[in-house]
């Protein structure tokens, strides 16, 4: 389990009142600092995954070059054949 820490935030009264009553009736007192923590978490979800991502990776970089690949059919025949069959 992660470290957990007790922190104070200013938060208008009426944002945070509604915000803490729709929590207690989905998952009771314990589930506001979750509902927070999840907040955060969803804010940081870019970062997050970049992290994760350089974990899996480690000091390699994926290449970041896309290289064309061309079709092996030809798009415009195909349609030109599906509208013809529609006649």
């Amino acid at each position: 389990m992660a470290e957990k820490i007790k922190t104070s935030i200013v938060i208008d009264r009426n944002l945070w009142k509604r915000f803490k009553m729709k929590v207690l009736g989905e998952r009771g007192l314990k589930g506001i600092s979750e509902a927070v923590e999840e907040a955060i978490k969803e804010e940081l979800c870019e970062d997050l995954i970049a992290e994760a991502l350089e974990e899996l990776l480690g000091p390699e970089k994926p290449p970041l070059a896309v290289n064309p690949v061309k079709p092996e059919t030809d798009a415009g025949r195909v349609v030109r054949e599906l509208r013809d069959s529609r006649l």
